[in-house]
């Protein structure tokens, strides 16, 4: 997996991706290794919580657009581009059982500010910059239109989609595509902390059940949704993980998992 590298650390599984000669541009080799290490993150024992990460001086440019120019237009279907590809990576995080913080050194653009608003938390550098430049590059922001309306509303993906700009961090973060802006020596460190955090204190699987709640009450109406929650807290009590944390807390012990 020459253009995405996967490892664990401290409860910790890292993603990162690995074109930095080519900004991280996504193209179909990528874009097939990085659901087959999510894939491997999301089954391994060993990884509580997964990092997205980037080498080189931009976290990700988007897609690899000399790749789409050299392609026979007459050829592409929907099966064969990156069109099937992306919309299924972005799903499959969106959804994992674990949750996924991304880790954003440098520039985020197109779908790799995609990549990076569709993870459930996210941390970047003063310098980042994100947007999505689709319609100033012959393309249109489709896909991500799905997961970013979700995120901060219509009015601001209309903003973000229709211009085409690019953004500070600091003003992605005050959006919400983002969740912190960090000092640029402190980005690994503190990424790690938080991480590390999370995975010690929190059960593997109730944060997976709280992110499922949060991305599917987001269709539902009031009724429903109060009715869903209901159940989901009703079998998240019998569980292990939450008989043990509520005992731990009635009597004041500090559990770590």
């Amino acid at each position: 997996m020459e253009l995405v590298e996967y490892y664990t650390q401290n409860q910790i599984g890292y993603i990162t991706l690995n074109r930095p000669a080519q900004q991280n541009a996504l193209n179909p080799g990528l874009l097939q290794q990085l659901q087959a290490a999510f894939t491997q993150a999301e089954a391994d024992a060993a990884c509580k919580v997964i990092v997205l990460k980037a080498k080189g001086e931009v976290f990700c440019v988007g897609a690899d657009l000399n790749n789409a120019q050299t392609a026979d237009v007459n050829a592409i279907t929907p099966a064969n581009s990156n069109v099937s590809q992306l919309p299924a990576l972005l799903q499959q995080i969106y959804t994992l059982k674990k949750v996924v913080i991304a880790q954003v050194q440098g520039p985020a653009i197109s779908d790799g500010c995609g990549l990076a608003a569709v993870c459930d938390l996210a941390f970047a550098v003063p310098a980042a910059t994100f947007g999505f430049t689709e319609v100033k590059t012959g393309l249109i922001p489709a896909i991500i239109s799905v997961f970013l309306v979700r995120k901060i509303g219509a009015g601001k993906t209309k903003r973000l989609l229709l211009s085409g700009d690019l953004i500070s961090a600091d003003e992605a973060q005050t959006l919400g595509l983002i969740n912190f802006v960090v000092p640029t020596e402190d980005l690994e460190k503190t990424v790690a902390a938080f991480a590390d955090k999370i995975s010690r204190e929190n059960a593997t699987e109730l944060m997976a059940t709280t992110k499922e709640i949060i991305n599917d009450v987001q269709t539902m109406t009031l009724a429903e949704g109060l009715a869903y929650a209901a159940e989901k807290n009703t079998f998240a009590r019998i569980t292990p993980a939450s008989q043990r944390d509520m005992a731990a807390f009635l009597e004041k012990k500090k559990i770590y998992w």
